[in-house]
């Protein structure tokens, strides 16, 4: 890891002497250096000309025209003996003085090697020596005098914190222990807990971390070390919109409450940027006073059209969409404006999103404008619903699958949505109808001639045998007691797994099928995961299906 000098004519000055400079002066600059670091008082400022002459003996040619703090000259040149050292080969038989490693001078004064860092970064100069064949960390006695003498109270004191007694260590357990419990992060406990005891900080989180180790099964603090992978991001983020509240998962991952609400926007703006945010652009979103003019509720009909009469003998599914009244053209003009401009703005919103920096209110303002554009895109949908179910009873005798292609009609039906360009003036459904009868004659001639490998319905857990009758109003009585059995085996499923089944297939006459994507984002996970569920909710069903006996009904 390259070390970062402050001066970067001293860093310059240090290349050219590794580079250059014969070894008998290498060793005499670094005795210079040493020296010249003893001299240094922090609160001074100090020029690269003075530098330079103090450690080679030469004045350099130009001036540098900012001066250099003391301590930060003092960094400097413990960086430049140390490179320097390294550069001379320095061998700790030659040395005219005992040298001391890290390790040694640990158990000297009874300090974490932890601490000789830190005593590093305050003053303590260090050198490089080949120790055998192996180039180590050392420092010559008089170093350490030196820095003794200068620091006598931080050495003293770091002798003494870790010389924690047995009724000590466990009341810093016992202090971390409930700090840590009431969701305190290692940081935050390891702090508290040194202010308590008048101990370091450093003494705190070590007895913390040998307890931990020791006691896997009573751990104050879980093994969570170094950056999340991507999976327990998302495992976090999962349990956060779950209700997990902050201050646990700070507990049980191990961080501090700013970095869970750091993970928890990170994630938050991924799912953000996988909105599906493309939209039939058109000028009247750019004029001024677009959004009052647009995002006006959905004009009543002036003279509002008859219902229509609803067929005897539906099933409940069919019969709901009688429930729905179908579209004025001015009204299915408005919603198709308002869809899609809100999600123009929605994306001109994200557009501003900083992954690095997500802004809490400007997330939600993207949340609850796209949230608007479904809210608009359902209602397109639901209206036209008995546009997908007219079209599937003139293709419902080349498979006898009526449910299955009303449920794939209703994905066409989705799409057609997502791709009508309304700023043409055609209407919608001509639009649509056209679209789900190429899919319908994409698919029935590949996709149902294979059925009994690809299944698009959830009747297909049901049914061993093809039901080949094309009229599906004859069979009511049949359906409900489908329906009944339906509900029955759906209890076999967890609250999120019939939540999944239901949205995916639309069981729910209030809502349409929904598409693993759409499903994904109202619970807060991937659509791959989504896949993952509903598989495996599939072969539950199965089981309860075989369970409970479901035969099928003639």
């Amino acid at each position: 890891m390259k070390r970062q000098y402050h001066s970067g004519d001293l860093e310059q000055l240090c290349n050219q002497q590794v580079r250059f400079a014969p070894r008998e002066k290498k060793i005499q600059q670094i005795d210079r250096a040493e020296r010249l670091h003893n001299e240094l008082k922090p609160e001074q400022m100090y020029s690269y000309e003075y530098i330079c002459f103090r450690i080679t003996d030469y004045r350099p040619d130009f001036k540098p025209p900012q001066p250099i703090s003391g301590i930060h000259a003092g960094h400097d040149l413990r960086l430049f003996i140390e490179d320097v050292s390294d550069a001379a080969n320095l061998a700790v038989a030659d040395s005219a003085e005992p040298v001391h490693t890290v390790d040694e001078l640990s158990r000297k004064f009874h300090v974490a090697t932890k601490t000789i860092a830190r005593w590093r970064q305050q003053g303590l100069v260090s050198r490089r020596f080949l120790f055998g064949k192996r180039k180590r960390l050392g420092f010559l006695a008089s170093s350490v005098e030196r820095f003794i003498a200068q620091h006598p109270q931080r050495v003293q004191r770091g002798c003494q914190f870790s010389q924690l007694s047995e009724a000590e260590r466990g009341e810093v357990l016992v202090r971390a222990r409930r700090l840590a419990e009431e969701g305190a992060s290692p940081s935050q406990v390891a702090q508290q807990v040194a202010g308590g005891m008048r101990r370091s900080v450093e003494t705190i989180r070590y007895t913390i971390k040998r307890h931990d180790q020791a006691n896997p099964q009573r751990t104050i603090f879980p093994s969570e070390s170094g950056p999340l992978s991507d999976d327990r991001k998302e495992q976090l983020y999962t349990a956060y919109r779950q209700g997990e509240s902050v201050e646990v998962l700070a507990r049980r991952y191990g961080r501090t409450r700013a970095s869970i609400y750091r993970i928890v926007n990170e994630q938050r703006a991924k799912r953000l940027l996988q909105l599906p945010l493309n939209y039939i652009d058109n000028p009247a979103f750019d004029a001024r006073g677009a959004a009052e003019a647009i995002l006006q509720p959905v004009p009543k009909q002036e003279s509002p059209a008859p219902r229509s009469r609803m067929p005897s003998g539906l099933p409940h599914y069919l019969a709901s969409l009688y429930e729905v009244p179908l579209l004025s053209r001015e009204q299915e003009q408005h919603l198709f404006r308002k869809y899609n401009y809100l999600k123009h703005c929605a994306a001109a919103l994200r557009n501003q999103l900083d992954l690095a920096r997500p802004k809490g209110r400007l997330m939600d303002q993207i949340e609850e404008t796209y949230g608007r554009a479904v809210a608009a895109k359902k209602q397109i949908v639901q209206a036209n619903l008995r546009l997908v179910v007219s079209i599937a009873k003139r293709h419902v005798d080349f498979t006898g699958e009526f449910f299955a292609l009303v449920s794939d009609g209703n994905v066409s039906l989705i799409r057609a949505v997502e791709n009508f360009d309304y700023g043409r003036g055609n209407k919608f459904s001509t639009y649509a109808s056209w679209a789900i009868m190429k899919n319908f004659a994409r698919t029935i001639p590949g996709e149902y001639k294979h059925r009994d490998r690809f299944r698009t319905s959830y009747e297909d857990l049901f049914f061993s045998e093809q039901d080949d009758r094309a009229d599906p109003y004859s069979q009511e009585v049949a359906q409900q007691m489908r329906a009944q059995q339906v509900g029955n085996i759906l209890s076999y499923l967890d609250e999120r797994e019939q939540k999944i089944i239901i949205s995916r297939f639309g069981l729910d006459h209030a809502c349409e099928p929904q598409t693993l994507h759409e499903i994904g984002v109202t619970l807060g996970v991937t659509k791959e995961r989504i896949r993952q569920i509903e598989a495996k909710a599939l072969d539950k069903l199965r089981v309860a299906a075989e369970s409970e006996k479901i035969e099928h009904l003639e």
